[in-house]
């Protein structure tokens, strides 16, 4: 697990006030953005390319925390933090990643109000719909779609649809989704496809094993995440690719997602290159 600089930075921007207070002048201003573009390029330049994790899942966090330091409704950090994925898997692109899941609805979500899931739902079905236009991404949905309402569900197969021969990142759209959920579910596809070949019940327990479940997982025949993102400070899974994630390594972020940045990324992708995966052994 790791917690790095991302901290003081994040907080400085949400709160509009830099480390050593007051307000930035227009040529300071000027001078801060080189400095980042520099350090940012220092920081790519100290990740090897053969180090860099082949898929990167994320906990995209904080959009409302985000929204209510703006004195504004969750909306509208829902909508800056939709406006911030495209962004993100560019950069994902520019790294070399091949795969990216990002987590943006989870089953525990759907119990919140009508007046925030609604309009979040609709900026979701936005999201993959302008995701799906760029023709860079290979869209696939994970989770219980069939907990979500008919538009959603059928917003995000009809851009797994369209995206289908794409050769860019695969990108796995995580909405509706909950770890447990996924595990029960891969068991029952499980049980069924034996049922419909007429194995017995003693017979499936006698030889199934991991990859028998993990090949009815939302993510099969997908490497699992080397590296797993989650922004706002928060230090948990809440649920996140609980079976696919056993041997991921963990990178925690204080910023908000919506003020998550490149140099950000890049931090998580250093601190990832810096470990030694073992495993278990």
């Amino acid at each position: 697990m790791g917690v790095e600089a991302c901290t003081r930075v994040g907080i400085a921007r949400r709160t509009g006030v830099a480390e050593g207070g007051g307000g930035d002048s227009l040529p300071l201003m000027g001078v801060r953005d080189l400095v980042y573009r520099v350090y940012s390029r220092q920081v790519a330049r100290e990740i090897p390319i053969e180090r860099v994790p082949r898929h990167v899942g994320v906990i995209l966090d904080g959009n409302r925390r985000w929204a209510a330091e703006q004195a504004g409704p969750s909306s509208t950090g829902h909508r800056v933090g939709a406006e911030k994925i495209s962004e993100f898997l560019g950069w994902c692109d520019e790294a070399g990643v091949e795969v990216v899941t990002l987590w943006l609805l989870s089953t525990d979500n759907l119990d919140r109000p009508p007046s925030e899931t609604i309009p979040l739902l609709r900026i979701i079905e936005n999201t993959v719909e302008q995701l799906s236009g760029d023709g860079r991404w290979k869209i696939h949905p994970v989770g219980s779609l069939d907990l979500l309402p008919e538009t959603t569900s059928q917003a995000l197969k009809r851009a797994e649809d369209v995206t289908s021969t794409n050769e860019g990142i695969l990108v796995n759209v995580a909405v509706g989704y909950g770890g447990r959920r996924e595990v029960v579910d891969a068991v029952r596809s499980l049980l069924a496809e034996h049922a419909a070949k007429g194995t017995s019940l003693d017979e499936l327990a006698a030889v199934v094993d991991v990859e028998h479940i993990a090949e009815h997982l939302y993510t099969r025949g997908q490497p699992d995440p080397d590296l797993v993102i989650r922004t706002s400070g928060e230090q948990r899974l809440s649920g996140f690719l609980l079976w696919q994630s056993a041997h991921s390594e963990f990178y925690f972020c204080e910023a908000y997602w919506p003020d998550f940045r490149q140099v950000d990324f890049l931090r998580a992708l250093r601190s990832y290159a810096a470990r030694a995966r073992r495993y278990g052994n």
